[in-house]
């Protein structure tokens, strides 16, 4: 029997955090909770308390999909529904992905064992049905591979899963509250699921020796007897449980006054946000919290709360931007209602239309496209700004799923059926390997008798996340304040890039006689950018040594993590002053023979150019790009010049 979970009424400290879950559990239209934060802040005790607060679910006996028996889905799998003799009552389900959950597992597969004995198309549910109604909880969510963040965020946003996979087409309810733990240090999460929480929590360990204390002290007591400490916080549990119900039964009823409607409005505006999801949710939580304070209206101070939990992971418009809310810029914007609105324009006198709301006064262009200023009058991009595409490793890999090269992964397009290789059921390749031996297996009537080895699986090819590792020659003859900003902004969109493609990222920096390794790979890029920052720059140029160091991190990343291949980086203008040149293209080919994949960033300047790094990127057998070129159209041409290399290396 498992020990009773830690209760949520027991947890010291994380006020926010605490506040956000109940609001969702209040309102699970808000779309869920976000919480970030260092390890061993005890996120995931709070989430997993929070299930045993939820009020229980009537579902349909017998429905492996928890259909409501007041309105089941007409198109549930188990269904139709139409005649129930009794109904089930249970706890809301908290069900947890794994980092290391299959997509067959998330949503469900076909049932292979009913196919290959009765003949029939069998669907097998995943997590997402038994999430329905209750709550789905993912541990590390920064770290879930890509095609699994795809399904979730068609889940999460239609409420219903769609499965159309290996014979089967499912559709079925999934409407779940998601809880995402994780932390900033192991990389961040896309745009398109950040956005898709609708609150975020940020959560640290307590600085106040009191506090911390007292944590200690209720853990250990749970420890030593979790079944007595889960009964004295019972009856604290017990009341949290009854004011969520009353609240849920009281929401509806809650106003959303027009003054408060346009208050949300404005505060979204403030801030800049995309899109109008913010606006929602913003007006979902305040009337949440309205409920759960047991007002009938909302008021300001609900909206207060609802934007320090809602907009602080909607403002940031770059990975390198820190989270979090300008407390004064808040203030003002919500005051902003409070002033008189400005008086209406006058009519038109001349018989005219009212002018058009899609145009912008002054000297701003309407919004139309029509109108917007031609090509050759759009302003050039400042000094340092790269629009970086796409940098990719040339071969098929079999890494860590991701955006940016060509691999053999469990998702993807499915290229042949194999005996051994590939993951998954390749389903017609079965069947086609087990048909032509039912006469001598003795079978003649309907269906296939299938032994193991006429199991195929599926080749598929997808995309893989690789290492991208830097080397910045940050010596004097690169030191000029022009040139070192035009470095850092390129390494800056590169790094961009990478955050966008769920690469791991890494920085080496050379100057005067040695390397040095300022960021060990990892998948926080906005350290790299930090580390960037404070670069120092300044003495003689050992290349060599940059491209030695850069050997060494490679070899030692492949011990750990053998399957995800490397692509360095590097950005000189190829002056090897300290150790020469013959020891910097030495150094090189011993790259080229380790396979390692390669980019050369020209930094070359003035009107007197060596070639040099020409030369290296020769020796390392990968393209060269100059620093001013590090265009889409150039780098393309760099990923043609570097596989055409590879290739005849190979």
């Amino acid at each position: 029997m498992s020990a009773a979970r830690y209760p949520f009424s027991a947890i010291v400290g994380h006020d926010d955090l605490r506040l956000a879950l109940l609001l969702n559990a209040v309102h699970p239209g808000i779309g869920g909770v976000l919480v970030r934060g260092e390890k061993g802040t005890a996120k995931s005790t709070v989430v997993r308390a929070l299930s045993a607060l939820l009020p229980a679910v009537t579902a349909v006996p017998g429905c492996r999909f928890g259909c409501d028996p007041t309105a089941p889905d007409s198109t549930c799998p188990d269904g139709p529904h139409t005649a129930v003799a009794g109904q089930l009552i249970r706890p809301a389900r908290l069900v947890e992905l794994p980092v290391g959950a299959t997509e067959d597992r998330l949503v469900g597969s076909l049932d292979l064992q009913r196919a290959l004995t009765e003949g029939v198309s069998a669907y097998q549910p995943g997590l997402l049905a038994a999430a329905h109604r209750g709550v789905l909880y993912v541990d590390e969510v920064n770290l879930l591979p890509d095609h699994l963040v795809d399904v979730l965020l068609d889940a999460a946003a239609m409420g219903r899963a769609h499965v159309e996979r290996d014979g089967v087409s499912v559709s079925h309810a999934a409407s779940f509250l998601l809880v995402g733990t994780m932390n900033p240090e192991e990389g961040e999460l896309r745009p398109q699921l950040l956005d898709r929480f609708g609150l975020t929590v940020e959560v640290a360990a307590s600085r106040d020796v009191d506090t911390r204390a007292e944590v200690i002290r209720r853990r250990l007591r749970y420890e030593a007897d979790p079944a007595v400490f889960a009964a004295v916080w019972h009856p604290e549990d017990a009341a949290l449980a009854n004011r969520i119900t009353v609240a849920r039964a009281a929401l509806p009823g809650v106003v959303l006054p027009d003054g408060e409607l346009r208050r949300i409005a404005a505060v979204c505006a403030a801030f800049e946000v995309d899109g109008m999801r913010a606006d929602l949710v913003l007006a979902r939580t305040a009337m949440a919290h309205a409920a759960w304070r047991g007002a009938a209206a909302v008021g300001e101070e609900d909206i207060r709360v609802a934007a320090i939990l809602a907009l602080p992971h909607r403002r940031r418009r770059d990975p390198f931007d820190q989270p979090g809310l300008d407390s004064e810029q808040l203030e003002n914007a919500l005051s902003t209602q409070d002033q008189p609105p400005p008086d209406p324009p006058d009519p038109p006198t001349n018989g005219g239309s009212p002018p058009d709301m899609g145009t912008y006064r002054g000297n701003s262009a309407p919004n139309n496209p029509d109108m917007s200023p031609c090509r050759g009058d759009s302003p050039a991009p400042a000094p340092g700004v790269f629009r970086a595409r796409l940098l990719a490793v040339p071969g098929v890999g079999a890494g860590v799923p991701g955006r940016r090269s060509a691999a053999r992964t469990s998702v993807g397009r499915m290229i042949r059926a194999s005996v051994s290789a590939g993951s998954g059921l390749h389903l017609l390749g079965t069947l086609a390997a087990a048909a032509p031996h039912q006469r001598d297996r003795g079978r003649s009537g309907p269906g296939l008798l299938v032994f193991r080895a006429d199991i195929r699986r599926a080749v598929r090819v997808g995309q893989e996340s690789n290492l991208v590792l830097f080397a910045v020659d940050a010596s004097g003859s690169m030191a000029a304040r022009t040139r070192m900003s035009a470095v850092t902004g390129a390494v800056l969109s590169l790094l961009r890039d990478a955050y966008q493609r769920r690469d791991k990222v890494g920085l080496i920096s050379f100057r005067g006689t040695e390397a040095e390794l300022l960021l060990p790979p990892t998948s926080a890029v906005d350290a790299a950018a930090a580390r960037l920052t404070a670069l120092r720059t300044g003495g003689r140029t050992p290349l060599a040594a940059g491209l030695v160091r850069s050997a060494r991190v490679l070899a030692a990343e492949r011990l750990r993590d053998p399957d995800r291949r490397a692509l360095l980086v590097v950005l000189t203008d190829g002056r090897a002053t300290h150790g020469g040149m013959d020891a910097a293209l030495a150094a090189a080919a011993l790259l080229r023979r380790d396979g390692v994949a390669s980019i050369v960033v020209d930094c070359e300047s003035g009107p007197v150019r060596l070639g040099l790094p020409d030369r290296l990127a020769v020796a390392l057998g990968g393209g060269c790009v100059r620093l001013a070129e590090l265009s889409a159209d150039a780098v393309a041409g760099v990923v043609r010049a570097a596989r055409s290399a590879a290739r005849s290396v190979a």
